[in-house]
């Protein structure tokens, strides 16, 4: 199904990946996860307010003000029905989420270890098969894992209105400070964000670097144990190893700042909250209070995921960038290849009129009209 789309989107032209394709790919390949693990959110958002809403009508409810009869009970049982949805709600959004990841991954794997095996000569000059290695065990699981944090973007604005209406309701006015101080941390993240990205983006490319030279290194090791170059080549790829640690710490540098600027945050809005309730004038009853401090304590959790959920993104896009970088690479000509079935004919394999060339550009090639006939069980030496 992969395939088939990402080819589709291209026009019929499989060489021709950009990003956008590809994660349109891949949101098809994984749609019915996705569909059904963003309505398991949804629901989780709404469940998980239900509590604070009512903590106020609790709490008066206690001290003796009576709405109806039995209205007790329907407390209690809204306030089990709410937790109970939201449990179910959650352990099925975290289900849906990891298959949908293992799909993705599982696409995107196949068709790289595809890829890898059609390139052409000249492609193949430019990515190692350390690099090959890197898109399948780091970039495609990468972007599997990305379904973790794929929802909280819209999450954070549902359950952020939700946690606004319940202050308005219990607070007042002093909910719009809670809805600027909410806005004045989102913003503050912003140039984090960028240079997260931009970090990750040259961890990855020095991350390439040092395994390419790993690689030449274990595949000459007989070469360079026969002219004494392991020192020499040590010290390269320690070089290597030390430009990409200076990326990482850079990276992780940056992760530590966003994480405590989120971290701060409910703080920082329910100071302002308060602050402003007391400065209006607005009475603070123990029932409100509660409430509004229920209302922090879950708005916590999207604020806290928000560090990650941008690292995440900024990740995600460059593993993106790489692997539709990698699929629009030139492959071997598919035409020219006539393959027969098994048992078929006496030749193992016939060339007539073969021209070969390394680079594809190249108007006169370097071998020209070749003939060859290969029988089946002969040696060939060339």
């Amino acid at each position: 199904i992969f395939r088939e789309k990402l080819e589709s989107v291209g026009g019929g032209n499989s060489n021709r990946v950009t990003t956008f394709m590809l994660v349109k790919a891949l949101v098809f390949t994984a749609r019915k996860e996705i569909v059904l693990s963003a309505l398991f959110v949804l629901l989780y958002a709404l469940a998980s307010y239900v509590g604070p809403y009512l903590i106020d009508t609790l709490v008066q409810y206690l001290n003796g003000k009576r709405d109806f009869d039995n209205e007790g009970y329907v407390l209690v049982a809204a306030f089990f029905v709410a937790k109970l949805v939201e449990c179910l709600a959650q352990r099925h959004w975290f289900f849906k989420v990891q298959q949908g990841g293992y799909r993705a991954r599982a696409a995107l794997v196949s068709k790289i270890y595809n890829k890898g095996l059609t390139l052409s000569c000249q492609s193949k000059q430019s990515h190692t098969s350390g690099e090959i290695i890197n898109f399948m065990t780091v970039d495609a699981e990468r972007i599997g894992d990305f379904g973790w944090y794929m929802h909280d973007p819209w999450m954070v604005i549902i359950q952020v209105a939700l946690a606004l209406m319940i202050l308005y309701k219990n607070l007042g006015l002093a909910a719009i400070a809670a809805f600027v101080a909410t806005i004045i941390v989102m913003l503050a993240n912003i140039p984090l964000g960028s240079l997260q990205e931009k970090f990750q983006e040259k961890l990855m490319e020095s991350k390439d670097r040092r395994m390419k030279a790993t690689s030449e290194v274990l595949r000459n090791m007989r070469i360079l144990k026969l002219q004494a170059w392991e020192m020499k080549f040590l010290s390269r790829i320690l070089d290597l190893r030390t430009t990409e640690a200076g990326w990482l710490m850079k990276y992780v540098y940056t992760s530590a700042m966003t994480t405590f600027v989120f971290w701060v945050a409910p703080t920082f809005v329910s100071v302002t909250t308060f602050g402003a309730a007391m400065l209006m004038g607005i009475p603070l009853e123990s029932g409100k209070i509660l409430s509004a401090l229920a209302t922090f304590r879950i708005l916590q959790e999207p604020i806290y995921n928000l560090p990650d959920t941008i690292s995440m993104i900024a990740q995600t896009k460059v593993s993106l960038d790489r692997i539709a970088s990698f699929l629009s690479l030139d492959d071997l000509q598919p035409d020219v290849i006539e393959k027969l079935p098994k048992g078929s004919s006496d030749e193992a394999i016939e060339i007539v009129g073969g021209n070969f060339a390394w680079d594809a550009s190249i108007s006169t090639p370097l071998l020209k009209d070749v003939n060859l006939r290969v029988l089946n069980g002969m040696r060939v030496a060339i």
